[in-house]
């Protein structure tokens, strides 16, 4: 299930909407670090400022979960969504995959405005990809039958890590990770 053996493109066919999220991913990375433009646009307008969401630019509740600082940054964040997207994408059909996907995001950047300063600046897909892992956990508890007892064991133990290093890791939104959890579950939980 986690397991990925496909050629780049089957991968691509099979899994379209992870391969376009991924794609997207690397596109605004490679627009923030190539001087084809201004590097630091698309930080200001793509990325979640607090102040700047309080003020009705709502877009900032959706575009950080497509932006990274780095290059290790969207590197594991996609490597996350290669390695736990595919599944759920198969199971769930690609727009209600995209649907939880982003949804997860956006309640993990509400959570974010909701909770830290207005001076706080977010960006990352780590809220949505959590949302995922709490989507699995939903389907672990109301729907039993959906993974094998192996599966669900694998998910259980790296959603545990991944909230671990969550306290322990610098530089994390501590905020997004926990409420793209919840998200994912109550998600789940109400869209089986």
């Amino acid at each position: 299930m986690f397991t990925r053996t496909e050629s780049l493109q089957d991968f691509l066919r099979l899994y379209p909407i992870v391969s376009l999220i991924v794609a997207i991913h690397l596109g605004l990375y490679l627009l923030t670090i190539l001087p084809i433009f201004p590097n630091y646009w698309f930080y200001e307008h793509f990325s979640g400022v607090n102040l700047y969401i309080m003020e009705g630019e709502i877009w900032r509740l959706i575009t950080p979960t497509f932006m990274h600082t780095s290059f290790s940054h969207m590197l594991f964040n996609s490597f996350s969504l290669v390695l736990f997207g595919p599944a759920l994408e198969r199971l769930l059909g690609g727009s209600k995959f995209l649907f939880i996907y982003l949804a997860s995001g956006v309640i993990a950047n509400i959570a974010t405005v909701m909770l830290e300063p207005l001076s706080y600046t977010h960006v990352g897909s780590s809220g949505a990809i959590f949302g995922l892992f709490g989507y699995y956990i939903a389907m672990i508890v109301f729907q039993k039958n959906r993974l094998s007892k192996e599966n669900s064991q694998i998910i259980i133990t790296l959603c545990i890590v991944s909230l671990i290093m969550t306290f322990i890791q610098p530089n994390i939104n501590i905020t997004a990770h926990l409420f793209g959890l919840l998200g994912g579950f109550l998600l789940g939980y109400f869209f089986k």
